[in-house]
This record gives structure tokens, C-alpha cells and sequence, in this order.
């Protein structure tokens, strides 16, 4: 078996190195004797409906939305929309969330259509989120632990009844509305607010992304990762633990 992994736009939505989830993705299949190869679309290349994983980043206002005119929003010609009815993974991450969603802020706030594999809208939030995020995974996803990340947008992203969240934000913003929750996932379409890459820090979410293409995995030594999501959240709970204590000491 050979899987393609495709990386959506990296010169618009490679902000935050988010391009690193799709080498994560192939390379764990490698480890695991599985073909693997990394198809990268940039921009005003066109998009192929064939691939069984795509990946799309985080990038600023513009550049997102010229990724998501691209990605066919708004029309009837929308290839990642083909590509999941065929039953391809999309995973996407920040300003990716917010594109494979319904609408999002455009550049100077206004509303852009989404490409709608998601059932969720965003709109500008007050502040922005900028810091580490950590997320309990919604159990039937089978998750063992946190999942660790770092959040950087300024967006409030509304769930519909089409979509369930990737988790509970136990630290940091994430979505941003009241439910304090992250990400949106239905079927096998999954956004998270989560850079890092966060399958770099989350090994098992990326497996159970590889899962629903090629089913079970054997096992492989992660201890490496295992470390750096431990230490990013030991600096989530200290973080915790001295505000709590700073807010005690006004009292």
C-alpha cells in the first residue's frame, strides 16, 4: 500500500511551521514499512482530489484567504470536498480550521465563505490567544493524556450541531467561545487551534489520523515525543499553579 500525503499551500499557510505535520504523517508510515510520499501544492497549483491525507496550516488574513478562493469556497468546485466523500483525512490547523469551516473573518474583519467541511463558523475575538494550549481529547476519539500545543490567532470559532470538538480546553483559549472546547472534527475531517506541529508533541492523534487510512498500526518507540509533551504541559500546570498563587495573594 501507498499513501500520499498532501500539503496544502505552504507558501500561504506555512506561518508557524505547521508544514511539519505532513513530514510527521509520512514518516511514521515509513517507520512502519508503509509507503509514504509528501505531494506539496502551492499556490495557484491545482489542488488533486486523489490523495488520501491532506494537511492545511495556519497563516495571516490575506493569505488565508486567497488559500480558501483557491480551495473553491463559495462555489460548486471544491476538490478537498471531493476528496472526503472518497474518503480522504483532512486535518487543519489554526487559519486551516477556520477555511474548512462554513465562514471565517477575512482581511478587515469582513465574512469569507469557508470551503463548509465543517459545520463552524469563526468570527474576530476581542484579544488574542497567544501561548500554550492544552486539550482533553472527547473520549470516544481514544486518546490516551492531554493533547499539547501552542495557540496564536484572534479568531472565535462557533461549533454547529454537524461538527463535535477535538476536546475541553483545560488550559489556554482555543476556540474562544463559551463552550472552552478546540477544534471541530466530523467524520474524518479534524481542525485544532494547536501548532507545534502538534502531531510533533501528539504522536497518538497523529496515528489515529493514519489509522483511518490505512487501520491499525503497530506499535513504535515515542518516548522522545512523550518527553516534549510532558515538559510543555509540566510548564502548562507550573504556569497554572503561579497564577492561581498570584491570584490568592491579592485576596
Amino acid at each position: 500500500m501507498s499513501v500520499t500525503v498532501c500539503l496544502l499551500f505552504p507558501d500561504l499557510l506555512g506561518t508557524y511551521g505547521d508544514s511539519g505535520n505532513a513530514t510527521i504523517l509520512a514518516q511514521r508510515l515509513r517507520w512502519r514499512g508503509i509507503e509514504a510520499d509528501v505531494t506539496v501544492v502551492r499556490s495557484g497549483e491545482a489542488v488533486p482530489s486523489s490523495c488520501e491525507l491532506y494537511v492545511v496550516g495556519g497563516g495571516e488574513d490575506l493569505p488565508q484567504a486567497l488559500a480558501a478562493s483557491q480551495l473553491g469556497a463559495g462555489s460548486d468546485s471544491n476538490p478537498l470536498a471531493t476528496a472526503v466523500d472518497a474518503g480522504a483525512v483532512v486535518f487543519a490547523v489554526c487559519a486551516g480550521l477556520q477555511i474548512i469551516g462554513r465562514s471565517f473573518s477575512g482581511p478587515g474583519g469582513s465574512p469569507t465563505p469557508g470551503v463548509g467541511l465543517l459545520d463552524c463558523t469563526t468570527r474576530p475575538g476581542k484579544r488574542r490567544a497567544v501561548g500554550e494550549l492544552a486539550v482533553e481529547p472527547a473520549p470516544e476519539l481514544g486518546l490516551p493524556g492531554l493533547l499539547s500545543g501552542y495557540e496564536n490567532h484572534a479568531g472565535v470559532t462557533t461549533l454547529g450541531p454537524g461538527a463535535s470538538p477535538l476536546g475541553a480546553s483545560r488550559s489556554g483559549v482555543g476556540n474562544g467561545d463559551s463552550a472552552a472546547v478546540d477544534g471541530a472534527r466530523s467524520g474524518h475531517v479534524v481542525g485544532t487551534y494547536m501548532h507545534g506541529p502538534v502531531l510533533a508533541r501528539n504522536p497518538d492523534l497523529a496515528d489515529l489520523l493514519l489509522s483511518w487510512v490505512v487501520g491499525d498500526l503497530e506499535s513504535i518507540d515515542d518516548r522522545e515525543a512523550y518527553e516534549l509533551r510532558r515538559r510543555r504541559l509540566a510548564e502548562v500546570s507550573g504556569g497554572l499553579r503561579r497564577r492561581r498563587l498570584w491570584s490568592w495573594a491579592q485576596r
